[in-house]
């Protein structure tokens, strides 16, 4: 059968489908006329167990590894209730300490953290666990820097495009196009290589902040 039947028969979209298939969950065979994926009737229950692992929060590799017998699927349910319960325990604390906070009649003001901090401090060692405050930001601190370097490799490309485009049309000499190329491409591996150490930039600086709460 098709992907699209698939798709409908197991209540999951193409993309995940073929995620799966690139994580080597899942390998229909080929249609031998047309090189299309032939799925049969074995690949739509594989999918079918896929989806409820994946919706008990299984990781990949642990699916994987379940599908080649090198982990057992009660042992890696028990593994994941023992997270789960760890998780349980760690919004319930979480949620204690809210209504307590939620008690407080003092002012934002007025409002000491002293006593809750060192409180936070005792329930992280003891396995609970809060939000990092810090990774919300860094996809917005990402995301000018990508947008204004691919704003201008953008504009370097249509230079090179346009560069060979007049070359061809015998409008400028050998020695110009090579210039007019070779500095976009120069302009193009520097804004990508302050790109990426500017991201590194963001990702370790907030790592490391991240360490102090």
């Amino acid at each position: 059968m098709k992907i699209n039947e698939v798709e409908q028969r197991v209540d999951i979209t193409k993309k995940n489908i073929r995620f799966y298939e690139q994580q080597g969950l899942l390998s229909p065979k080929r249609n031998m006329e047309n090189g299309y994926r032939d799925y049969s009737e074995e690949d739509v229950t594989e999918l079918k167990k896929i989806k409820m692992l994946r919706k008990l929060s299984l990781p990949i590799e642990e699916i994987r590894r379940i599908q080649k017998g090198d982990l057992l699927l009660t042992d890696a349910l028990q593994r994941q209730v023992i997270l789960l319960e760890r998780e349980r325990a760690s919004l319930e604390e979480t949620t204690r300490l809210c209504r307590m906070l939620s008690e407080e009649t003092c002012q934002y003001a007025a409002f000491s953290p002293d006593q809750y901090l060192e409180r936070m401090v005792v329930m992280e060692q003891e396995g609970t666990k809060f939000l990092n405050v810090n990774r919300h930001d860094i996809l917005q601190k990402k995301l000018a820097p990508m947008i204004f370097s691919g704003l201008v490799i953008l504009l370097m490309v249509g230079i090179i495009a346009f560069t060979i485009w007049a070359y061809l049309a015998d409008d400028m000499p050998l020695l110009a196009a090579g210039l007019f190329i070779l500095v976009p491409v120069v302009m193009i591996l520097a804004i990508v290589a302050v790109l990426l150490q500017r991201m590194k930039e963001i990702e370790g600086g907030e790592e490391d902040a991240a360490r102090k709460y």
